[in-house]
């Protein structure tokens, strides 16, 4: 097996330990069975979506961005909103 070193933060050192008691288990263990699922996770999101991430709503949309035309004060004007919905 090999060997990692790392550094964490305190808190993260401390939630680590206390984690690792209350499951019974080392440090080791609870870091290699994190680490693990993680990958699987990682893995498994790579198999769906490929190697690159899921696009935006809007990047899928962006060319129909702004090619509608109205009034420009459309979203504060309340003048446009008398009468909505009757």
């Amino acid at each position: 097996m090999n060997t990692i070193s790392l550094k964490v933060p305190a808190s993260l050192a401390i939630r680590l330990k206390d984690t690792a008691q209350q499951k019974g288990v080392s440090k080791s263990v609870l870091i290699l069975d994190a680490l693990e699922a993680y990958l699987q996770t990682y893995e498994a999101y790579l198999q769906t979506y490929g190697t690159e991430r899921p696009e935006s709503a809007l990047s899928q949309v962006a060319d129909l961005a702004g090619i509608l035309s109205g009034p420009e004060d459309l979203s504060v004007n309340k003048d446009y909103l008398r009468n909505f919905g009757r």
